[in-house]
């Protein structure tokens, strides 16, 4: 409705996980090179978190696109789910047969996951929203990381989840897992520049030539309202697009992000109550996997069909090109692709890159 006044070929607000605008960041560079880290050296549980909102989904599946085909993956999103419909789920990724018992597919598993090691292959188990995994599915995870040589895990696992995963993982009863857990890191908000680099950057990608487009003090605005929530963030500017647009304003300014934040009821969130607002989501989120687990419970082993778990590879016209470093602003630098863009190109791994481990 907009993009034409506005000259943009691109919704650049999209709340969709669209790796294409992903924003790097300091803290997500840290992000990727544990990732990358724990993933070529088999280094067994990698735990990253970040409050609703932060961009969690995007960085997964950015990620997840960057894989050389030497890694199977399997991503889960939704882990509410009873042990039969796990291993289903699995056996449906790893290219498996279903099998009737328990310990045929944990057989079969250990056959795949030897048979792949051997071949200087890599087997990795991606759970997003881990924070609402049911106690049994983390003890599940927990054993099959005991699938491993003298040297190497055979089986990397990569639990993304909100803050209150390190508590569930604090917890006595699963402090076998938490030591199995070799890499931690987080995805922190925004800083005020970041939040006005963030919305000039993907004002550029969707094809807008006035990169200014937002008035200083309006972005000052957004940061302050949405707590350098990209989710949010991400919704205070399309409606402001929107109003501007209705409004016939060539400008995006302070009068404008007004009128959305009442639109939006946001007039009372700042940048330590939007943490707040994060926390009462969390929490009911808690409340629905214990509502869940009650149906689990009840649930029969009836076999059904992977229904949320995906399979990505690498382009691998992606593989082997050079990199040169690229200001991503305020004096910070990533290695990327010489023929890389930032419209339609994958995010590539970097190395030498400092990352930090666990305690």
């Amino acid at each position: 409705m907009y993009k034409q006044f506005y000259g943009l070929r691109d919704i650049p607000f999209s709340l969709a996980p669209d790796p294409k605008y992903l924003f790097r960041t300091d803290s997500l560079l840290e992000v990727f090179a544990n990732l990358q880290y724990g993933i070529e050296n088999g280094k067994g549980i990698v735990v990253v978190t970040g409050e609703v909102g932060t961009g969690k989904t995007t960085i997964l599946r950015s990620m997840l696109q960057s894989l050389d085909r030497s890694v199977l993956a399997a991503y889960i999103f939704n882990p509410i789910l009873s042990t039969s419909e796990f291993f289903d789920l699995l056996a449906g990724e790893f290219r498996m047969r279903s099998q009737q018992s328990k310990a045929a597919m944990l057989r079969l598993l250990g056959n795949v996951l030897m048979a792949r090691h051997s071949q200087g292959l890599r087997t990795v188990l991606v759970v997003d929203e881990a924070h609402l995994l049911p106690r049994h599915l983390l003890e599940e995870i927990r054993l099959l990381l005991n699938f491993e040589t003298n040297r190497e895990k055979l089986l990397q696992v990569i639990l993304c989840g909100q803050p209150e995963l390190h508590d569930l993982l604090s917890q006595p009863e699963l402090r076998q897992l938490k030591q199995r857990v070799s890499l931690k890191c987080s995805i922190k908000s925004l800083t005020q520049h970041e939040t006005a680099e963030y919305i000039r950057w993907r004002l550029r990608i969707a094809g807008c030539a006035n990169e200014n487009l937002f008035e200083p003090e309006a972005l000052a605005l957004v940061h302050r309202v949405s707590g350098g929530i990209p989710r949010i963030i991400n919704n205070i500017c399309d409606n402001a697009l929107l109003t501007g647009f209705s409004e016939n304003s060539s400008n995006i300014n302070t009068a404008i992000i007004n009128d959305v934040m009442e639109v939006l009821d946001l007039s009372a969130i700042d940048a330590a109550q939007a943490t707040t607002l994060s926390e009462h989501i969390a929490d009911a989120s808690v409340q629905l996997t214990v509502n869940r687990q009650t149906e689990i419970d009840s649930l029969n082993k009836e076999q059904s069909s992977p229904s949320n778990v995906q399979y990505i590879r690498r382009d691998p016209e992606a593989f082997g090109r050079k990199s040169k470093a690229v200001p991503i602003g305020n004096g910070k630098y990533v290695l990327r692709s010489e023929s890389e863009t930032d419209c339609d190109s994958r995010l590539t791994f970097f190395s030498r890159v400092r990352v930090s481990k666990s305690s």
